[in-house]
């Protein structure tokens, strides 16, 4: 992915929430990390970051926070009336301790691997918290660049989704979102089924940009 795209898309989504009468608490894209800042966090975990994140860190930022919400009397078509905003916060510093986080709800709560759905919870590595319980983490395959996925603390439907392939794919697709909300109830409009991503060509992301008057 072209970073500087990812950024146009960024600046063109805050302008323009702004311009509606939004709310833009928080932007913030800072420089990309170095190897050696990579290197402490894997040391840390134990394991490889994967191949897309790494790439993301070093070459676009290794610390970006986007909040943004919109007007309360914003009025979106009434199959995307559960969007109210979007809270993104990727950093190479949160990764730590977000994965400790899910291997505390493993331990505690999601602890069967033979349940179906706790064993979505099992062989991650979460690298966002969406703020409800629930997180966005790498499906370690085995996999040099594993997939995205969506794990739910509380029965979302949402739950074991694919986001995107790898990690810069669920930020080209994001993206062109507007980095909707990371709830699952934000972002369903926008999948078919579990498997296939967040698709950013669909009747709804189409509708979605048209509404925001947004060309990204």
């Amino acid at each position: 992915m072209d970073f500087g795209l990812l950024k146009a898309r960024i600046s063109a989504t805050s302008n323009r929430i702004i311009e509606i009468g939004g709310k833009v608490p928080e932007l913030v894209i800072d420089g990309p990390a170095r190897e050696i800042d990579i290197l402490k966090v894997e040391e840390e975990l134990g394991s490889r970051l994967p191949y897309s994140f790494r790439k993301a860190m070093l070459e676009f930022s290794s610390n970006f926070s986007f909040w943004w919400f919109l007007p309360d009397e914003y009025s979106l078509p009434d199959n995307l009336r559960e969007i109210f905003g979007g809270t993104p916060h990727l950093g190479l510093n949160l990764m730590v301790d977000l994965d400790k986080e899910r291997k505390e709800w493993v331990e505690n709560v999601f602890f069967n691997p033979n349940d179906p759905y706790d064993r979505v919870w099992h062989n991650k590595l979460a690298f966002l918290s969406v703020g409800n319980g629930d997180y966005i983490a790498f499906d370690l395959n085995g996999d040099e660049d594993p997939p995205v996925v969506y794990l739910s603390h509380d029965d979302g439907n949402g739950h074991g989704y694919t986001l995107g392939r790898n990690y810069i794919d669920f930020l080209d697709r994001w993206s062109r979102l507007a980095f909707v909300g990371g709830e699952d109830w934000q972002w369903l409009p926008f999948v078919v089924n579990k498997k296939d991503g967040l698709n950013p060509h669909s009747e709804n992301a189409e509708e979605f940009r048209k509404g925001l008057g947004l060309k990204i």
